[in-house]
C-alpha cells in the first residue's frame, strides 16, 4: 500500500511538472525571425535642410508726416524708384500759409528788434551825461533782449512750418522697388497713421531660417570662414533650385527660449529679379563629408506619434527600442544624428513583427558598401 502511494505521488508530480512546462510554453511568445544588420559610419554628401523664409534687407512702410489729401501719386505700381524721388505730394495750400503768415511775423519781430537797439542806443547816450533816470536804461536795455528772443521764436516757427511745406511731398527713402499704392488721389491721409504704400530694396535678399542651438558652433564657423564665393548655402523652392549661392551674414543675438532655435541670415543675389520678399523656401546647408555619418536604412525605422525609432538587438537575443533624431535621407538609406553608434546591430527585417523586449531568432544582413551617393 505504501508503495502504492509513493508511486502515485511521483506520477503526480511528473503530471504536474509536464503541465507547467506545457503552459510556460504556451504563455511565452515565440521568438520572431529578424535579419540583424551592423551600424557603421561612412562618408556621405548631402545637404541639411531648413524651412526658410525670403525677406527683404531693407523695408520701410511709407507713413505722411502731415495731415491732408493726396493731390498726387507720381509713379507706377511695381515700378523701380530712386533716392529722392517724389512718390506722393500732400495738399499744401494750408502749410504754405501758415509759412507765409510766419515769415510775415519774423519781419515784424525784426523790425521790433531795430527799434529796440535804437531806443537801448539813445537812453545809453542820455545816460553818459546823467539825463536819465537809470531805471529808463535798464527798462530799454530789458526790451531790446524781449525783442529778439521774440524774433529768434519766429525764427523757429519758420522751421517747423517749413519743415511741414516740406513733408507734403513724400520722397522714396533709398533706391528699391514699390509696391501697390493703398491710396488714390483724394484720399484724406492723417499724418503717421495712413500707410501709403511700402518701398524694400532687391538687389539682394535675405533669407532667414531657425536652426537647433546644437548647431550654433557649427554655423559660426561657417560665419567666420565664409568668403562669397562658397556653394555651401543654397536654396530650394520644391524641386527647383535657385541658381546663385547665398552667403551667411550673421547669427542672431540669442536663442529663443522657447523654440531653443537661433536665426540665422543669408543674402542671396538677385539681379535676375527671381525672388521675392514674403517667399517661403528651403535653405540647402552642404555637408562636407568632413567627418563619418551614421547610415542605416530606412525600412528599419519605425514612427510613433512623430518620433523615430528602430530595434536595437542586445546581448540575450532580445531587442530594445531607441529613440532617434534622422538627418537628410539618401536613396534607401537615412542619415542618424543621434541615438545610434557604430558596431551596434539593429533589426531591418521583421520589425513590424517586434515589440519591446522581444525574443529574436537572428539573421545577419550583409553590411552596406562604403561611401554613400551624395544627394543635391
Amino acid at each position: 500500500m505504501k508503495y502504492y502511494t509513493a508511486a502515485l505521488s511521483v506520477f503526480v508530480l511528473v503530471s504536474c511538472g509536464k503541465k507547467d512546462a506545457q503552459q510556460a510554453a504556451m504563455q511565452a511568445p515565440p521568438a520572431v525571425n529578424v535579419t540583424l544588420q551592423e551600424v557603421t559610419t561612412m562618408d556621405a554628401v548631402y545637404h541639411d535642410q531648413y524651412p526658410a523664409s525670403v525677406t527683404a534687407l531693407n523695408q520701410v512702410e511709407l507713413r505722411p508726416q502731415v495731415t491732408g489729401f493726396i493731390t498726387g501719386v507720381h509713379f507706377s505700381d511695381g515700378a523701380r524708384v530712386r533716392k529722392g524721388q517724389l512718390l506722393y505730394s500732400i495738399d499744401a495750400q494750408l502749410y504754405s500759409a501758415n509759412y507765409e503768415q510766419a515769415v510775415a511775423n519774423l519781419n515784424v519781430q525784426k523790425a521790433n528788434v531795430v527799434k529796440a537797439q535804437k531806443d537801448a542806443d539813445r537812453y545809453h547816450e542820455l545816460d553818459k551825461n546823467d539825463a536819465v533816470a537809470k531805471q529808463l536804461v535798464d527798462n530799454a536795455d530789458a526790451a531790446l533782449e524781449v525783442a529778439k528772443k521774440q524774433a529768434d521764436a519766429a525764427q523757429a516757427s519758420i522751421t517747423a512750418v517749413s519743415t511741414n511745406v516740406r513733408y507734403t511731398k513724400v520722397v522714396a527713402p533709398f533706391d528699391g522697388v514699390i509696391g501697390i499704392s493703398l491710396v488714390k488721389v483724394g484720399a484724406a491721409v492723417s499724418a503717421g497713421q495712413t500707410i501709403l504704400n511700402t518701398v524694400s530694396t532687391d538687389g539682394q535678399l535675405a533669407v532667414d531660417f531657425n536652426v537647433d542651438q546644437k548647431e550654433i558652433f557649427r554655423f559660426t564657423n561657417l560665419l567666420k570662414n565664409s568668403n562669397g564665393k562658397d556653394s555651401t548655402f543654397t536654396l530650394a523652392f520644391g524641386t527647383d533650385i535657385y541658381p546663385y549661392p547665398g552667403k551667411i551674414q550673421l547669427i542672431d543675438r540669442a536663442v529663443d527660449p522657447l523654440t531653443g532655435t537661433i536665426k540665422t541670415r543669408l543674402v542671396f543675389p538677385n539681379n535676375s529679379n527671381l525672388l521675392r520678399a514674403g517667399m517661403t523656401g528651403t535653405v540647402r546647408v552642404l555637408n562636407n563629408g568632413s567627418a563619418k555619418a551614421v547610415m542605416i536604412p530606412y525600412k528599419a525605422v519605425t514612427e510613433q506619434l512623430g518620433e523615430f525609432f528602430v530595434y536595437v538587438a542586445g546581448d540575450s537575443s532580445k531587442v530594445s527600442q531607441r529613440r532617434l533624431v534622422l538627418g537628410q535621407p539618401i536613396g534607401s538609406n537615412i542619415i542618424v544624428k543621434e541615438g545610434l553608434k557604430e558596431g551596434e546591430k539593429i533589426a531591418v527585417e521583421g520589425v513590424q513583427n517586434l515589440r519591446e523586449g522581444a525574443t529574436i531568432k537572428t539573421e545577419t544582413a550583409p553590411a552596406p558598401a562604403a561611401g554613400a551617393p551624395s544627394v543635391r
